[in-house]
Formats: C-alpha cells, sequence, structure tokens
C-alpha cells in the first residue's frame, strides 16, 4: 500500500550522507536569515510581527486552505484573496483592483513544491506599491528555482518541514531581504525543543505502528491540516503555537536533502508513466525542471469521486484532494479557478518513502480496473 506519510525510519535518513537541513538553505539561500519554528503560520506571524501595524490589508491567492489566514487576523489584518488563471498564476488584473494604500504585503503560493507563475512580476508589484511580498513555501522545502530555494523569493517567506519529512512539526522562516532581518524579533516560539515531549513519544510510538502494520494501517496524519473542514481553523492554528520540537529537530539533521529529493522526482516521473494514457486526467504540470522537489503528483480528473476511489482500492491510502477552501471564497464565482481546482485536483503521493515500482504496481491495478 502506498500511504500518505513515510515512517520515521525512513532510510533517507542518514546522518553519515546527509548535510542536514542547514547546511542544505545555506548552499542554496546564502546570506538569508531563517529561523526555526514548530508550524509555518505561526513563523508567518513572528517574521510579519515587526513590520507591520494593525489595520491595513494582505492579499492571498484564492486557492487555499482556510487556516492560512489566522496569522494575518491575528495582527490585526484583513486578508484579501486575489483571483488566479489556471496555470495558477496571479489574475494580476484582479489582484491589483484589490490592492490600496492600506496593502502591506502580497502573498505568492508555490503550490505542490512548483514556484507560483507570475513571481518577478510579483515582486515588482509590491515594490511599486511599497508593500512586501510574502514567498509561502510551504509546500516545498528542498525546491530551488533560478538558483534560488523557494522561500526566499520574496521579502519573507516560510517553509513547512512536517510537509517534507516523518516529522510532528517543523517549519523554517527565511528572512530575505534587509529590512526584514533589522525588524525580526523572535517571540519565544522560535527555535527548537530543548528535551523530548510527551508529543514526540506520541508521533513515536505511531511510527512504530504504521511500519508494523502495513499495509493495513492508512495514514491520514499528512492532509489533515488542510483537508477536514470539521477542524477549526483558529483552534488549529493556537494549537500550533510552540517552538520545533525536539524529535523533529533531530529528524531534521539528520535528513539527506538531496537522497529526498531526487527519490521525490522518481516517483513523481513514476506517477507521469503509469497516468500518460489517461484521457480523463490532465498533470497540473507538465514538466519537472530541474531543482524542483515536488510535494505530491496533482492531475485535474473529470471524475476526482471515482478517481480516488480506484486508488484506494489499487492501494493508494494517501490521495487526496485539496483544498477545503475558504467559506468567503466558496462558491464564489469571481474565483472560478479555485473553486474548479478544488473540486477536480487529485493529489497524489510521492514521498521519499516510496519506491517507484510500488507505483508501476498501482498503475498495473488502475489499467485492470478500467
Amino acid at each position: 500500500m502506498i500511504s500518505a506519510t513515510p515512517s520515521v525510519f525512513d532510510a533517507s535518513l542518514s546522518r553519515s550522507a546527509g548535510e542536514g537541513i542547514d547546511a542544505y538553505v545555506e548552499r542554496h539561500a546564502p546570506g538569508v536569515g531563517y529561523s526555526y519554528y514548530g508550524a509555518g503560520k505561526v513563523a508567518l506571524r513572528d517574521g510579519l510581527d515587526g513590520l507591520v501595524e494593525p489595520g491595513g490589508n494582505v492579499l492571498v491567492p484564492a486557492y487555499l486552505s482556510p487556516a492560512v489566514v489566522e496569522p494575518f487576523r491575528e495582527l490585526g489584518l484583513e486578508p484579501r484573496f486575489y483571483a488566479l488563471e489556471p496555470s495558477l498564476a496571479p489574475d494580476f488584473a484582479d489582484l491589483e483592483s484589490r490592492l490600496d494604500e492600506d496593502t502591506v504585503a502580497v502573498t505568492s503560493v508555490n503550490y505542490f513544491g512548483f514556484p507560483q507563475p507570475g513571481l518577478e512580476r510579483l515582486s515588482d508589484l509590491t515594490d511599486e506599491y511599497g508593500c512586501y511580498h510574502v514567498d509561502d513555501n510551504a509546500h516545498g522545502p528542498l525546491s530551488v528555482a533560478d538558483g534560488r530555494l523557494l522561500g526566499t523569493h520574496g521579502d519573507l517567506g516560510f517553509t513547512t518541514l512536517r510537509k517534507l519529512l516523518p516529522v510532528p512539526d517543523g517549519a523554517v522562516l527565511y528572512r530575505a531581504s534587509d529590512e526584514v532581518e533589522a525588524a525580526f524579533e523572535p517571540s519565544s516560539l522560535a527555535g527548537r525543543a530543548d528535551r523530548f515531549g510527551a508529543d514526540d513519544y506520541r508521533y513515536l510510538a505511531t511510527s512504530v505502528a504504521e511500519t508494523a502494520l502495513d499495509p493495513l494501517y492508512r495514514s491520514i496524519e499528512s492532509f489533515l491540516d488542510d483537508d477536514v473542514s470539521s477542524v477549526d481553523p483558529i483552534a488549529r492554528y493556537e494549537a500550533a503555537k510552540a517552538p520545533m520540537s525536539k524529535l523533529s529537530a533531530a529528524v531534521t539533521d539528520a535528513a539527506d536533502p538531496d537522497a529526498i529529493r531526487t527519490a521525490r522526482r522518481e516517483n513523481f516521473r513514476a506517477w507521469d508513466r503509469v497516468l500518460a494514457d489517461r484521457d480523463d486526467l490532465a498533470p497540473l504540470y507538465e514538466e519537472l525542471p530541474t531543482g524542483i522537489s515536488p510535494y505530491e503528483y496533482p492531475v485535474l480528473a473529470d471524475d476526482s469521486s471515482s478517481f480516488l476511489a480506484d486508488l484506494e482500492a489499487a492501494g493508494v491510502a494517501g490521495a487526496h484532494g485539496w483544498p477545503i477552501l475558504r467559506e468567503s471564497v466558496r462558491g464564489d464565482d469571481a474565483y472560478e479557478t479555485a473553486n474548479r481546482y478544488a473540486e477536480s485536483v487529485v493529489a497524489l503521493p510521492v514521498h521519499q518513502g516510496i519506491e517507484p515500482s510500488a507505483i508501476e504496481t498501482v498503475g498495473d491495478r488502475l489499467r485492470g480496473r478500467r
């Protein structure tokens, strides 16, 4: 069975072979200040805190899960959603129509580990309007585009390690501009815990159970954060307010980023091969550029519910739709792309705990069901 997340005992965590996340960041984002946190949204809140005053607004793409805007609300900022093109580039006419003198930041999102199209134009626009560019790179901690680590293409950015590694939490705040670096004052939520806690032991116990019970174990943790609408986004945000756990720090230090990126790219290409003859599916990304470490393999499905059922029957436990949209976006014709994609996108796991041969086997099973 192909599940959503790798086990904490994943083979890509080799201290002797890997450089760890610190060295990887310093290699691909030299000179950029960064700090660890337990959650990306908390990192974002800290990064903006010394830069903005309550009463302004922040522009955010509409194709996002509900909890993303909670850091802005906590800082007294109004989140405003802007429309997207089918390529996931900003609809710049719509974006500019929502900018005003109270706009303090515009957020871009590197969906599924790929750079959002139009990043350079967006940066030019934020410079013109005198506001900050937030580079939301939750999905692509290891992705490099145009020679720069994603998450560092704006004034500040963040990435989420929990979406990359088998860890209970973990995120990085990037401070890419001198102004952001000078204003930054870390809160008590920055940094790493200095001892193992109860949550670390619970996570380890779950990982042991997953390893022992596979293929019967169904891992859903990786998409609880984005896709379960019954979870209160405010409560989820508040619950994430803690430094990075000791367990996550240990796994982060032992990681082999190059091996992980290579494995994820191989699995992305494997899904590309096994789904190539499906006329009811269209890959969201036609190419896998050099340097990209994909978060998942997203496809647009004519009938997402039917495809998800076929995947589950074929042994894929980790496929899911994405995301559950904010209520103010859901059903609004102004955000046509976001609503259409939320209904039709199916994301398939590519994590480093999967062997490409397992994906090939799933492909054979899917062909047998047609």
